[in-house]
């Protein structure tokens, strides 16, 4: 349930799509130069444990999430 942008970066539209909803930044503590993007409302949705996700950022995640590597974090 992770998807990965390493040299393009996704449009909001894109990255909507991908986590189901509004968009919300959460940083990796493991990763600094990461960043990883999941939906805001998961929790109230009820979107599934994120296992990878919630390893990678170390806090609970639910739903997709995308990581946005080099060329493709957002600024």
């Amino acid at each position: 349930m992770i998807t990965v942008f390493e040299n393009n970066q996704p449009t909001l539209q894109e990255a909507q799509k991908i986590v189901g909803g509004l968009v919300e930044l959460v940083r990796s503590p493991e990763n600094p130069d990461w960043q990883v993007l999941v939906n805001e409302e998961g929790l109230i949705e009820g979107l599934p444990f994120n296992k990878e996700a919630t390893e990678l950022c170390g806090t609970g995640i639910v739903g997709p999430a995308i990581i946005l590597k080099g060329d493709a974090r957002w600024t």
